[in-house]
């Protein structure tokens, strides 16, 4: 046996009559006898059995190499071939390599973007958090990152594409792939168009106002170094151009003055267009009412973030948000040309219409103020000028809300404190004119507040008519004023009683049954009826008609005396005077403060106050002269004739132990 570079040669074996039988057999049959048959096995351990393990294992390598060989070049083919564009990238940011497909999408050869820098090819240094991910994928701490790129090819397009940065596997190397994704990104456009615009005026709608509300306040809160504000309140019309120039260019950088101004409005009586024309109507209104709003905004200039934003918030509501204001006269000048710019009739298709509108202009300084808080304040500051008649624009006090907020803060705690018993009565005594007796009191009511003390009836009485809580605090009131006078009576048997005066708003005729609360306390209490006396609004009285008109016959059939509170401010319906069951009129104190300049009396005033009286007595009525509070002032009541006076005069409200004393001594001075 020999042995030859190509490998080892196994030795022929002898002739024998079995070979030549073996070998007539294989001619004979060549399926039925193996290679095997010719060649006898080597002995274990032998030179043959090593020569055919070493030609196995030099083989397997071959076969391996030239498989990995094959499986590279159909890597590279796939590479150049792919679709998507890819190039290699080794740890320096070098493209090594590089695809047909990354050279179509920048306009260039494959070859050209060799030696090159990756991130200068798909702008990956334009941001330092894209730029400190990249490189940590090149030194093999991240396994990959992937970004959204808006790059510029050649012939002046712009494409979208989405850059991806991974590790290849046993390699140093980095594999970059750009897929171009403009057409998703449009797609992606279009619909956030459509969720972010309101169809009918094709403005911005709530959510884009909000959002572009909140990366406003969010760019403001990134600068550290607030502008200077000053404790003062900024007022319309007020000037702020040496304070703006200071914070736009030291504080915030040019253009910028760190402040935000929104105007909040809503349309005057849209509802009746709807409700009369239809919605389709209204919606071209809607639209004509965009279009102006949007050349006023565009006519009042730009900021560092474009032209101010025109928003639809919802039904016939808009905003005008303006970024970088100027201060409160940019914003009431905004305003004012609104107003102007509605003011014009719209044309629709043959239909004229005019409308008005309500405006809340709020402005401030942007840093540290929320979006919350904005909205809030301009969705009250709107509601102060509906409030203040319409048609105009108001801007934000917060004097005035912090009155809001006390008011909101006593109306959430008012049903509660009812029933925790926080409130007392006073009384003021009546006085007879003629002789200085008192003859009644009326019943105040005083809420004892933990946070805010003692509160005269002006400060919840109206909360206590909205929120129908002045039912059962009426009904507080009348027993327990009712139960005070009874004990008066009781105490001082040998006096004359005194009537006790309550005040009844018309919404307890309303919601309660008024009547039976009455006969109810009048024998829960034992007072008789004619020592009650209910007072109730001119303006609440002369419109009453139905249940309440019913109630107050009701009440005056009963004996109990009605009275009409502050006459002469309301409608003053002479003639429906006559037809109503009332006992008293009680004059406006408007009338007796003309009393007070004694040495130059005004004629009018004591000429409308004894035809008042005399028209009252004719009727048979008595009268009762309030706010009274000089002798002069008495004086000339008694000798106009008026019957019953009541002011602090004689005596301002106090606690019922102090009337127990009015009523031992000796009359008071008329």
């Amino acid at each position: 046996m020999s042995e030859t570079p190509e490998g080892p040669v196994h030795p022929e074996p002898p002739e024998t009559p079995q070979t030549d039988l073996a070998v007539t057999e294989r001619h004979a049959e060549p399926c039925a006898t193996r290679q095997t048959d010719l060649v006898p096995d080597p002995a274990p351990g032998s030179l043959s059995t090593g020569l055919d393990a070493g030609f196995d294992a030099g083989f397997d390598a071959g076969f391996r190499a030239d498989r990995r060989a094959a499986e590279l070049r159909d890597y590279r083919a796939a590479f150049r071939a792919a679709q998507l564009a890819m190039a290699v990238v080794d740890q320096d940011g070098i493209v090594v390599t590089a695809n047909d497909s990354l050279g179509t999408l920048l306009g260039t050869e494959a070859g050209a973007l060799r030696e090159q820098a990756a991130a200068d090819l798909v702008d990956l240094a334009s941001d330092g958090r894209t730029w400190h991910a990249y490189h940590e994928v090149l030194r093999g701490r991240r396994s990959r990152f992937r970004c959204t790129r808006r790059l510029k090819h050649p012939d002046g397009r712009s494409l979208w594409a989405e850059v991806t940065v991974s590790p290849v596997p046993d390699s140093r190397s980095v594999l970059l792939s750009i897929a171009d994704v403009s057409d998703r990104r449009e797609l992606q456009a279009r619909l956030r168009h459509l969720q972010m615009h309101d169809p009918v005026t094709r403005l911005p709608n709530r959510a884009l106002f909000f959002e572009r509300l909140s990366s406003a306040l969010e760019a403001a809160a990134q600068d550290t170094d607030p502008p200077y504000e000053s404790d003062e309140p900024h007022q319309a019309h007020q000037s702020h151009e040496s304070c703006k120039s200071h914070q736009s260019h030291e504080s915030y950088g040019y253009g910028r003055t760190g402040r935000i101004g929104l105007c909040y409005l809503d349309l005057d009586g849209f509802k009746a267009v709807n409700d009369t024309l239809g919605h389709r109507v209204g919606d071209r209104l809607l639209a004509a009412v965009a279009a102006r709003l949007t050349e006023c905004a565009d006519s009042d200039g730009y900021t560092r973030s474009g032209g101010h934003l025109v928003a639809r918030l919802g039904g016939d509501e808009f905003a005008i948000l303006v970024e970088d204001s100027t201060g409160t006269e940019q914003l009431a000048d905004l305003a004012r040309s609104v107003l102007c710019a509605l003011q014009s009739p719209f044309d629709l298709g043959g239909q004229r219409l005019s409308v008005s509108a309500s405006i809340g202009v709020v402005e401030r300084t942007a840093h540290g103020t929320t979006a919350t808080a904005l909205m809030q304040a301009a969705d009250t500051t709107l509601y102060w000028a509906k409030a203040d008649g319409k048609a105009r624009w108001t801007l934000f006090d917060p004097e005035r809300n912090a009155h809001r907020m006390t008011r909101q803060a006593l109306s959430s705690t008012l049903r509660p404190a009812v029933e925790r018993g926080e409130f007392g009565l006073e009384y003021q005594p009546l006085v007879d004119l003629t002789d200085g007796a008192v003859r009644g009191v009326e019943a105040l009511v005083r809420w004892n507040h933990p946070q805010f003390g003692s509160l005269p009836p002006n400060r919840f009485i109206g909360i206590a008519e909205e929120d129908g809580s002045i039912v059962e605090l009426g009904r507080w009131v009348l027993r327990t004023a009712c139960r005070q006078a009874r004990q008066w009576q009781k105490d001082h048997p040998r006096e004359r009683p005194i009537f006790v005066s309550v005040n009844v708003a018309v919404r307890q005729v309303w919601d309660s049954d008024l009547v039976a609360d009455v006969a109810g306390i009048l024998a829960e209490t034992g007072l008789a009826p004619h020592l009650l006396q209910l007072e109730l609004t001119e303006s609440a009285v002369m419109g009453s008609a139905g249940r309440p008109l019913q109630a107050l016959k009701a009440l005056s059939d009963m004996g109990v005396r009605i009275a009409i509170d502050d006459f002469g401010t309301g409608y003053s319906n002479l003639a429906y005077l006559s037809r109503l069951p009332v006992s008293v009129l009680k004059l406006d104190g408007s009338f007796v403060r003309g009393f007070q300049d004694e040495e130059h009396p005004n004629p009018a005033d004591e000429l409308i106050v004894e035809a008042l009286v005399q028209l009252a007595h004719r009727l048979g009525l008595t009268v009762t002269a309030e706010c009274v509070e000089t002798s002069g002032q008495a004086a000339r009541l008694r000798r106009i004739g008026c019957d019953t006076g009541q002011g602090w005069l004689y005596s301002r409200a106090v606690a019922p132990d102090r009337i127990a004393e009015l009523i031992r001594t000796e009359p008071l001075r008329v």
